[in-house]
């Protein structure tokens, strides 16, 4: 029944593990001294020596060259998981390794609004704000981190970095590259729930000046308390580095990861009041009885993810203070799955039934980017200056087609099984239920693209030793053009008009802080930013507040404006060992589209977001180490627009009912602690506990997801000095809780207890 030509996961899984065993037996032999008569050198050697890679959590300054000062005095809220953290958590995926940082949480996928990661940072959707070494990354996708160095989150809106978008702020991956040295990390995790996971990351050093590193991950897991949802993925990612320690360098690096799995169906909202979820009696979660139940069809569900990224950067130092580099990278997302939705809609689940409500795509997000930076440090009129300045072009295609899943219409009497496998029991459901109906592919669809030009600047000025004064602006052209074609590849037409448009907006955006350090481990800052939303930003791969592609109402085009006002503090305490930092801000999204008439928008409304962080990095003491945060915010929308209660021959406007009410996807309180203490030189353990607050599916405040605990704990042992053994168990008291809120119908349940443990071999 599925009308899609599969790729070989496992021939590729089988060449990435003979790969990696070949590689590991060459680099293993190279990296021993005795055998080789090799000088074994790190990235940063200088002497000849080899020197570990660093252990600490606590991060010094970000990779992007655009912080053009140490974290210390930035004056905005940054984060930075560092690799140890991600490694002591045994993180796999991007929401994994976030769930260490407060304030973020995340929504869930379904047709429209795709599957993949859908971060929401500080209550905003931050679906298309994740960058990759500095470059947006666009296509919807279920994030690995198998060749993430490290993970950089911005809060606040950062469009003068990040560009479009970024209302509550962006994220950064920093990829795993070539550096010199020899070294050889290799790994296998076994676990809970027929977990399997292989990594490889080996760089060799083949000339003084040029190395290569190979980074690989085969994992096939189920997951813990759940039936039937199964993750099979595999990656590769080498990269090659010319001209190192030179003033010229040049990387080539290559990303491919793909995937085929059983997706998670999530779980129905119950109904406390009627078939309606109401604001006044609102609706949680309900499995029936059992946790474990799963909505899905094993005989028609499936999600294949493929994505393929290449770039070539150039940097060459001008001179001892001034660096250039350009970077052109080309990527490609495509994600392909037939859904089932847990369809509440209908209100089967008051009856002990629930609707299989097939949700389809067939998306493939192309993205082009040149973007050259100009950075350094220069004097100008006795102020000292580091500055970093560029230009970006870039060219984005995003083509979203689905499946024509037959029968997919609502069904309102679902009491148990029936209807050929579309409906089943709430209480019972049998995911191997036969299905009758047909799945084909729609070639129908829509194609929407857009083209960035854009300028940037930041400078960091010391104005004196104890005051620095942080600036950054962008000047954004942004493009936008959609269609909506039929299965010919012909632009569809309603009502004798094309349904094709276009939209051009020019906006510019800015950070301003300024920064008192009454000593020279610390610093108090107060900060302005904006960022700036225009029509179609997110191409169809997330949801948009003011989509290009509404061709039947009237719009008054303008990019939604948010603005940031945040007073900090950060501070490097316990000799240098330890990072604290502590902000209020207050967010407000002012120029939100929204409905004020019969087939007019306007950009009129508003929301605001007032919080309070807290954050602490690093060493309390040699043995121990902390990562934890707290973020509280109180999320309001102020003005929603307007509704029609009235009909379309004869309509009347009201005010809509959601003013006053939480934003959804932001909870009020969330907390998380990591910590590690070697108790001796070869023994280390860790504990974590994590926090969130009762999450709103939409503002609507109809639906939410129960607040939870979650508690986490680790334990490694140096076997000798090139083997470690560590044990993690997450989710200790096997808490139900969800991790993902859908606006209606559903959400995605998260894992129960599972136990990991890996055998980690490193020269």
């Amino acid at each position: 029944m599925r009308q899609y030509v599969p790729t070989a996961v496992s021939s590729p899984r089988l060449i990435v593990t003979a790969i990696g065993v070949a590689l590991s037996a060459s680099t293993v032999y190279a990296a021993d001294p005795a055998a080789s008569n090799a000088v074994t050198l790190d990235a940063t050697s200088v002497n000849g020596k080899a020197e570990q890679a660093s252990t600490d959590y606590k991060v010094e300054k970000a990779a992007s060259q655009k912080y053009t000062a140490p974290l210390v005095d930035t004056p905005r809220s940054v984060t930075v998981i560092p690799q140890q953290v991600i490694k002591d958590t045994n993180a796999l995926t991007l929401q994994d390794a976030l769930r260490t940082v407060p304030g973020i949480t995340f929504g869930a996928g379904e047709g429209g609004n795709p599957q993949g990661d859908r971060p929401f940072i500080r209550g905003f959707d931050s679906q298309s704000d994740t960058m990759i070494d500095g470059v947006r990354d666009t296509g919807a996708q279920s994030r690995e981190i198998f060749a993430v160095e490290s993970i950089e989150v911005s809060k606040g809106p950062n469009s003068a970095m990040g560009g479009r978008g970024s209302a509550g702020g962006s994220i950064n991956l920093v990829s795993k590259k070539a550096h010199l040295g020899n070294d050889l990390n290799g790994a296998y995790t076994w676990g809970s729930d027929q977990t399997q996971r292989y990594t490889f990351d080996g760089n060799y050093q083949f000339t003084d000046t040029a190395a290569g590193r190979l980074n690989l991950m085969t994992h096939e897991s189920n997951v813990a308390g759940r039936d039937k949802v199964n993750y099979d993925r595999w990656g590769i990612a080498p990269s090659l580095a010319f001209g190192l320690g030179t003033a010229t360098r040049v990387n080539l690096d290559y990303y491919h990861m793909e995937s085929d799995d059983l997706p998670d169906s999530g779980i129905p909202y119950g109904f406390s009041v009627g078939k309606t979820h109401t604001a006044a009696s609102p609706d949680k979660p309900t499995d029936g009885g059992d946790s474990s139940n799963f909505y899905g069809l094993t005989g028609r569900d499936f999600r294949k993810t493929r994505t393929d990224i290449a770039t070539i950067s150039i940097e060459h130092d001008l001179s001892d203070s001034l660096t250039i580099k350009n970077t052109l990278r080309h990527g490609n997302s495509m994600q392909d799955y037939v859904l089932t939705q847990p369809d509440d809609s209908a209100g089967n689940v008051i009856n002990n039934g629930v609707w299989r409500r097939a949700n389809t795509r067939v998306g493939n997000t192309a993205t082009t980017t040149n973007q050259t930076d100009l950075f350094g440090e220069f004097v100008l009129g006795g102020f000292k200056n580091n500055f970093s300045a560029g230009v970006e072009f870039t060219h984005e295609d995003a083509d979203k087609q689905s499946y024509l899943v037959s029968p997919n219409s609502k069904i309102s009497n679902c009491t148990g099984p029936g209807s050929g496998g579309s409906c089943t029991s709430l209480s019972n459901p049998n995911p191997d239920d036969a299905w009758t109906g047909t799945v084909a592919r729609n070639y129908a669809g829509t194609d929407t693209s857009s083209t960035t030009r854009a300028l940037y600047m930041f400078d960091t000025i010391e104005l004196d030793p104890q005051w620095l004064l942080n600036v950054g602006l962008r000047y954004d052209h942004f493009n936008t053009k959609y269609r909506t074609y039929d299965a010919a590849g012909n632009t569809t037409v309603t009502s004798g008009v094309a349904n094709k448009g276009e939209d051009t907006s020019e906006f510019v955006t800015g950070q301003i802080g300024l920064v008192w350090k009454p000593q020279d481990n610390g610093s108090i800052y107060v900060s302005y930013a904006t960022s700036a939303t225009p029509p179609g930003s997110m191409l169809g791969e997330g949801t948009d507040g003011n989509p290009v592609t509404t061709a039947a109402v009237k719009n008054d085009l303008q990019p939604e404006e948010t603005t940031n006002y945040e007073i900090g503090t950060k501070w490097d305490l316990l000799n240098q060992r330890l990072s604290l930092t502590a902000a209020i801000f207050r967010t407000e999204k002012e120029n939100t589209r929204v409905l004020t008439d019969l087939n007019t928008y306007e950009n009129a409304g508003k929301t605001r977001v007032d919080g309070v962080e807290l954050s602490a990095s690093g060493k309390i003491t040699d043995k121990w180490q902390v990562f934890a945060g707290y973020s509280y915010l109180d999320s309001k929308q102020v003005d929603g627009g307007k509704v029609n209660i009235g009909t379309a021959s004869a309509p009347n406007f009201v005010d809509v009912t959601t003013n006053g009410n939480e934003l959804g996807n932001t909870p009020k309180n969330t907390f998380s602690l990591w910590n590690t203490y070697a108790v001796t030189d070869k023994l280390t353990f860790g504990a974590g506990a994590f926090y969130v607050d009762k999450v709103w599916g939409s503002v609507a405040n109809s639906t939410y997801v129960p607040s939870y605990w979650r508690y986490d704990a680790m334990a490694s042992y140096k076997l000798t000095k090139n083997i470690d053994l560590q044990l993690n168990v997450q989710n200790l008291t096997n808490e139900t809780y969800y991790d993902k809120a859908y606006s209606t119908h559903f959400a995605n349940q998260a894992a129960g207890r599972t136990a990991l443990l890996t055998t980690s071999v490193h020269f």
